[in-house]
């Protein structure tokens, strides 16, 4: 018996402009940097350097129900995982420099929430900062992302891919996993 073969059509990411004006992206960092703390990760590696804060529908409603309904379209154009939510709220990260910025990393945890695909969204004018380009690690040459205000990026939490560091300003940005079953 022979095996049946299918055409993997999982974009590596996808993106949305202008999911947040910037008078909304103004609303959720002063919402964010009124909770800040100092940012760990769950393996206790030092590979960051940021202040976040966790943001759950209570504090953005409006930007809870945009970004569901944004990330279901793109799922089912680029991605078609199988999705049942958003279970650990947003992160907002603040990157400062000098030293701000995220190593490489996945966002996939073993023995955790099954995080299928990982947002960000930059809150930050590009004119605000220098550096901290998110960089999505898919080849020898990284891919990086736009800055633009209010752009949404998407991508399988797979995918191994970092904040490169802040050189000049701050960086601000609302991140997310979006969890489903386990892969088969």
């Amino acid at each position: 018996m022979a095996w049946q073969f299918y055409p993997d059509k999982t974009e590596n990411w996808a993106y949305v402009d202008n999911l947040f004006t910037p008078e909304e992206c103004a609303q959720i960092i002063a919402i964010g940097n009124s909770k800040l703390k100092k940012a760990t990760v769950a393996n206790g590696k030092d590979i960051r350097e940021s202040q976040i804060s966790w943001l759950f529908p209570d504090d953005l409603e409006f930007a809870f129900c945009r970004i569901s309904d944004t990330v279901l379209n793109l799922n089912s154009q680029f991605f078609n995982f199988d999705l049942f939510g958003m279970m650990e709220g947003f992160q907002f990260t603040r990157y400062d420099a000098p030293t701000g910025y995220y190593g490489m990393h996945i966002d996939k945890i073993l023995n955790r929430t099954v995080r299928k695909l990982s947002l960000t969204i930059q809150l930050s004018s590009p004119e605000d900062y220098e550096g901290g380009e998110l960089a999505l690690q898919l080849e020898k040459e990284a891919d990086i992302m736009s800055k633009e205000l209010g752009k949404m990026i998407v991508f399988p939490s797979y995918v191994l891919h970092e904040v490169r560091p802040v050189t000049k300003g701050t960086r601000y940005s609302l991140v997310a996993w979006i969890t489903g079953k386990p892969f088969k």
